[in-house]
Order: C-alpha cells, then sequence, then structure tokens
C-alpha cells in the first residue's frame, strides 16, 4: 500500500508525495491543465511549441546545454509531454538525486527564459516534427479522426498545431498563455516511488514555489454534442489506416464506469485475445494491425478502434469491424471474455505501475483532469471489481450506427 501525502505550495501549487516500497527510483512531474483543448483557435499548436521553450533554460541552468547536462550527472531520464488534456514535465532518477531532480526541474520549468533568440530555431524543430507526422499515413489518420469527431472544437485540432501558427507566435503570446493557463490551482507536483532522500523539512516546497503564484484559469470549452463525419485522405497506396470513433454514453465522472469501459474495450480489441484481433486478424487475415481502445477526457469518452492493412481488404474489415461493435451492443460478451480480459487489463495496469514514471503520470491525469484519488492500488483494484453485468452495460452505451470514420489510402469518402 503507497503511503501518499499531499500538501498546498504557498503559490497554491499541490504537492503530493507517493512512496512506493521496492524501488530505487524516483521520478518527479509537475503538470498543468493547460494542453491543447485550453488553446484559443488562433493559438492551436502554442501549448506544445511552450513545452519545447521551456527547455533552453530557466536562471540558474540557464541554457539547454546546462539542462540536459545536468540530468545526465543525475543518470536521469529527462522529458515531457502535451496532450489535448495537460502538459507535463517529468524526470527519473535513482533516489539519492531526487532533490537536485527537483532543483533542476523546478528551475527551467517554474522560471523559464522563453529566449527570444531560441523562438526561431524551435520553430524549424516544431516544423519539422509536424512534416513528419504528415509523412506518416498512420499519424495522419490519428489527426483525422480527432477532426471527423469533434469537428473545429479544441479536441478536434491537432496538439502540433498547423505550421502557419508556429511562424507566427510571438514571444508576448507564449507568455500570455503560460501565464493564463499554468496556474498552481489547476496543478500538481507529483514525487513518486523512494521518497527516502526528499526531506519533511520545507525545502520541497520552497523549491515548487519557483513556479509563479497565478490566478486559477477560465474552464475549458466543454466537449460538442456528438455529429460524426467520414474525412478521407485518399493516397496511392497499397495500405490503408482505418480509424472509426464512437461516443459511448459513459458517465466519465465515475470512476467505476470508466474501469467497467476499460474492460469493455479490452475484450472487443485491447488484446491478441479480443474478439477483433481474433477475427479480423487471425481467421480472416484481413490485417497485420488491429485494436479498440478507450480514451475518457475530462468531459466526454471516446471509443476508438483502429487497423493498419491491405486497401483491398478496407471494406471488407471496416464492415465487419461494424458488426461486432453492434453484436456486443445487441448481445452483450460472455463471462468467459469479461473474466479474462479484466485479468489482463488489471495485469497490465500492475505492471506499468512496476515504473514510477507510469505511476506519477497516471497520479497527475487523476488529479489534474477529473481530481480523483491517486493511489495506483485503487486503481488496480477498480479493474478487478468490475462485474459482468457492469461489462454488459457499457458494452450498450455504444450505438453502433453513429461513429465517426477516418481512413488514408486509396478510397473516397462514399465507401463507408
Amino acid at each position: 500500500m503507497p503511503k501518499i501525502i499531499s500538501s498546498v505550495a504557498a503559490n497554491g501549487l499541490p504537492i503530493h508525495r507517493v512512496a512506493l516500497a521496492g524501488t530505487r527510483a524516483t521520478t518527479i512531474l509537475v503538470g498543468f491543465d493547460a494542453g491543447a483543448r485550453t488553446e484559443r483557435p488562433d493559438e492551436n499548436g502554442m501549448a506544445h511549441f511552450l513545452e519545447h521553450l521551456v527547455f533552453k533554460g530557466g536562471q540558474i541552468y540557464d541554457d539547454y546545454r546546462k539542462v540536459n547536462e545536468t540530468a545526465e550527472r543525475m543518470g536521469g531520464s529527462l522529458n515531457a509531454y502535451t496532450s489535448h488534456d495537460l502538459v507535463a514535465f517529468h524526470i527519473t532518477v535513482r533516489a539519492e538525486a531526487a532533490m537536485e531532480a527537483i532543483d533542476l526541474l523546478t528551475d527551467f520549468v517554474g522560471r523559464p527564459k522563453i529566449d527570444p533568440a531560441e523562438l526561431d530555431k524551435e520553430r524549424g524543430v516544431v516544423i519539422q516534427e509536424i512534416q513528419r507526422y504528415k509523412d506518416q499515413p498512420a499519424a495522419v489518420a490519428e489527426e483525422l479522426i480527432d477532426r471527423a469527431h469533434f469537428g473545429d472544437h479544441p479536441l478536434g485540432r491537432t496538439v502540433l498545431g498547423p505550421e502557419d501558427h508556429l511562424r507566427s507566435f510571438s514571444r508576448d503570446a507564449i507568455v500570455a498563455f503560460r501565464e493564463r493557463r499554468w496556474a498552481g490551482a489547476r496543478g500538481g507536483a507529483f514525487i513518486v516511488g523512494n521518497v527516502d532522500h526528499v526531506p519533511a523539512n520545507g525545502k520541497v516546497d520552497e523549491l515548487f514555489e519557483r513556479f509563479p503564484d497565478l490566478p486559477a484559469p477560465e474552464p475549458y470549452v466543454p466537449a460538442p454534442s456528438f455529429d460524426p463525419r467520414v474525412l478521407v485522405e485518399e493516397r496511392d497506396s497499397n495500405q490503408s489506416h482505418l480509424r472509426m470513433s464512437y461516443r459511448p454514453q459513459v458517465a466519465v465522472e465515475d470512476p467505476k464506469a470508466r474501469a467497467a469501459f476499460t474492460i469493455y474495450a479490452t475484450l472487443l480489441g485491447g488484446s491478441m485475445g479480443s474478439r477483433l484481433f481474433d477475427e479480423i486478424r487471425e481467421q480472416r487475415g484481413l490485417c497485420y494491425s488491429v485494436y479498440a481502445t478507450d480514451h475518457a477526457y475530462a468531459d466526454v469518452p471516446v471509443l476508438q478502434l483502429g487497423s493498419g492493412l491491405e486497401s483491398a481488404k478496407c471494406g471488407e474489415a471496416y464492415t465487419r469491424m461494424r458488426e461486432i461493435v453492434a453484436e456486443l451492443a445487441a448481445d452483450g460478451p460472455k463471462r468467459e471474455e469479461v473474466e479474462r480480459a479484466r485479468a489482463y487489463a488489471a495485469g497490465r495496469r500492475v505492471l506499468a505501475f512496476e515504473n514510477t514514471n507510469a505511476v506519477a503520470r497516471y497520479a497527475a491525469n487523476q488529479r489534474i483532469v477529473f481530481d480523483e484519488d491517486i493511489d495506483p492500488d485503487s486503481a488496480i483494484a477498480l479493474l478487478d471489481a468490475v462485474t459482468f453485468e457492469e461489462v454488459v452495460a457499457a458494452a450498450r452505451t455504444v450505438d453502433p450506427e453513429q461513429l465517426a470514420v477516418a481512413c488514408v489510402g486509396p478510397h473516397g469518402a462514399g465507401e463507408f
């Protein structure tokens, strides 16, 4: 059972210590409700661009070399990510280096220079990142399915943003976005793993108080009603990348409902024993890759199916994948497959939580996105406790006739 101690620094930033037995590692993560869904239309791409710029240095570690070399001298793994939901910066080190890691992270993330001289260099880097994704049909399909599901809502826009935005962002606009969104009231600091070398003498709060005391941000724009579309990017290729997206009627504010839907998505297409993998790949040989996954944003659930396959087989796979969703909605799953999926999903979570970084990322999502319990043991227990009846009910929340579709390949929208 992890020991969890939570407090709030003077700047309003919550600090959570999650002590895990049996590890020599410590992960420090700081995150904020400042992902792509919080951007205004002309800011799309700014949250991710800011994530890049922060690494250019703070007050003590005042250039990117000092940041990177200091992390390496600790033997640390330093990184960050921006999603639609949040932005987070994290470092994992041996436990003895935890305080040095907190010093580093709170310096360049808490008080970044955002050097004007670095803006143009990093613009080019991010534009290359955008171009790289455009060259990957699977990545293009992911962007298309978000747009097909959410339209021009922030959840339908890309995290990276369009190139013309990247070329136009000014330092003043980037700083204004940070001051508007990086508030302690909608963020959190997480110290996870071996915390034996993290003293309880006030030094930790002192370091995290390097983040400015900012007013609480405006709420995010609520998800729109479901108005599914079919979007196809025609490419002359032998391979197609298919995505299908449903809006289940799952209460995302209820962790039990989310857990039941995770089991449903697992038995549908989350493992090699799932219905999609067994029939679409093994029995019919229609593809190499097929999956289903569930995602819960702060206010809306999504069920996504996907496959990469030979273009000539795309129509058959699409039709049968829809039929399997409809069969589960009408008839429900079998008890045996629910039991197997529950064991698989809970087991995967147990194995993932052997990694302190995975626990930190889970805790950040739980606290910042949902304002819920961050205990990793509770997350495992939730999956273990899901009943057959709850999974049947979850399957029936999916309307098989209401789905968004995206495809990259030699197809027209009328095929779907």
